[in-house]
């Protein structure tokens, strides 16, 4: 098994993508800390985790918090012992045009998806380096291209981005390998919120969509997930500071 007895923390797990992964990293032999910020979703999935025969751990946390962060990289260390992976997984989907914005919705996505990526990796690096272990941060193909009326949402990516190549760059010393994983749209709970914003139906939204992939179809989180486990694994190792689009083509147009 590819992380066998190695602990993982994977945020915003308690659906979609998230799920998807410590799913798969279950069926891989780590051992989760599964974070999210809705309690019975996370309990959900670690219990999922145990019925695949391995160990979870449940972190409820919101993660643009500076002392739920914390807390989030200390369980790892209290209950496991350490961290060899970390999955930056937790997002907000604020999207909005500049125009429309407001500085809160600039906040609460920022929040998340830049601070809180940002926070719960600055108190998991002492481990991580210990370990030599490995960051994937799950950006969007939304970070490398442009939408319209996604400004709040893609810059926030975008920066994610960027990160991650700062981070691949300050921690390359100490053998920690930092990568990103863009997906395209997948089909999620977020989906269906996009979706009901839009007031579409599923089949008229996914036939809008599906056309824009060179594959002609949407992904799936195990999809994501598999992406995951590979920049996760010692079969990356020779990978950092690069960005993996799982988007069906999309940016390939």
């Amino acid at each position: 098994m590819r992380l066998a007895n190695q602990v993982a923390i994977v945020t915003g797990a308690g659906a979609g993508i998230g799920e998807a992964i410590a799913l798969r990293f279950a069926e891989e032999g780590a051992r989760l800390v599964v974070n999210d910020i809705h309690e019975e979703n996370g309990r959900a999935v670690a219990a999922k985790v145990e019925a695949l025969g391995a160990q979870a751990h449940f972190v409820r946390g919101d993660i643009s918090l500076e002392e739920d962060a914390r807390r989030i990289a200390a369980s790892a260390e209290e209950v496991f012992g350490g961290i060899d992976v970390l999955v930056n997984n937790a997002a907000e989907f604020t999207q909005k045009s500049v125009e429309a914005a407001e500085l809160a919705d600039w906040r609460r996505v920022f929040g998340v998806n830049v601070f809180g990526t940002a926070l719960v990796t600055k108190y998991a690096i002492p481990s991580l380096k210990q370990r030599r272990g490995a960051i994937v941060n799950v950006a969007s193909m939304s970070g490398v291209i442009a939408q319209q009326d996604f400004a709040t949402y893609n810059s926030s990516k975008a920066a994610g981005l960027m990160m991650t190549k700062c981070l691949a760059y300050d921690l390359a010393p100490y053998g920690v390998r930092v990568n990103a994983v863009c997906p395209g749209c997948i089909v999620t709970s977020a989906s269906y919120r996009e979706i009901e914003r839009l007031g579409l139906t599923f089949e008229e939204w996914s036939g809008r969509m599906a056309p824009l992939h060179l594959l002609n179809r949407l992904g799936h989180p195990r999809e994501v997930a598999n992406a995951v486990l590979f920049l996760a694994s010692s079969e990356a190792s020779f990978i950092t500071g690069t960005e993996l689009l799982v988007d069906g083509g999309y940016t390939a147009r």
